[in-house]
């Protein structure tokens, strides 16, 4: 087993988080207010009586933007864990659908699919990732490889008490970081390399955020207050009502 220094993770990091930082700007620039009301629950903004135009459309923004980032910093996260994996264990980016890293350790080869969180999926999505581990399984049984199997869902953060699944281990925060890197305590010496130029740059997106809070809280007002007051049955009405044909 090799060493990954914090100043290998610190050199990937400088190098790759301008990609998130970039995707969640080009994200924001690209949003539509009218796509983003198609997809939010107005009773719900009503239960919690939002009045001020302004913080409705700041609380459906962000909550949008919320969803948004959280897949792409996963990405990202990903990406870390097959370079961190790949440094220590010689670890892979693996072709098998649905499958993000192998790699073999103590006569063993272990399939990991990778998520952000623990929470990451409902039954059908777990359904789907087990049986992308038989399939991948499968395969490197007809390839010939005599070496144990082992799959295991990775989660970036969280905590998981119960890891064994049967069909596969889960792994989630210290333990998952641990896993991949054979360090205890690499989970906590990740946070500083993370927050590379990320004033710099979260200046420049809420630069971006204030214009587009702006730009579409006089759109809403337009469509949805013609009076001052938003006209809540005229949101419902164009968040769901069916459309004739």
């Amino acid at each position: 087993m090799k060493n990954v220094s914090v100043n290998d993770i610190k050199t990937y990091v400088e190098q790759h988080i301008g990609d998130f930082h970039k995707s969640r700007l080009e994200n924001i620039q690209e949003l539509k207010l009218i796509d983003i009301l198609k997809r939010k629950n107005p009773y719900l903004y009503k239960a919690k009586n939002i009045l001020v135009a302004g913080d409705l459309v700041k609380t459906i923004l962000d909550a949008h933007l919320s969803s948004q980032e959280e897949g792409i910093f996963g990405n990202f996260l990903e990406g870390l864990a097959i370079f961190i994996n790949g440094k220590v264990y010689n670890g892979k980016k693996s072709s098998a659908e649905g499958i993000d890293l192998e790699f073999d350790r103590d006569k063993k080869r272990y399939i990991v699919t990778i998520k952000s969180g623990p929470n990451w999926g409902n039954s059908r999505q777990l359904a789907g990732m087990k049986a992308d581990f038989n399939k991948a399984k499968k395969i490197l049984r007809t390839s010939g490889s005599k070496l144990e199997i082992v799959a295991v869902n990775g989660c970036c953060y969280g905590r998981d008490n119960n890891p064994d699944k049967k069909e596969y281990f889960k792994y989630c925060g210290q333990k998952f970081w641990e896993f991949i890197s054979g360090d205890n305590d690499l989970y906590t010496d990740l946070i500083e390399p993370l927050g590379h130029r990320a004033k710099e740059k979260n200046a420049e997106f809420e630069k971006e955020h204030a214009k587009i809070l702006n730009l579409f809280t006089d759109e809403f007002c337009d469509k949805f207050c013609p009076d001052g007051e938003i006209d809540w049955k005229a949101l419902v009405k164009f968040n769901s009502a069916t459309i004739k044909p």
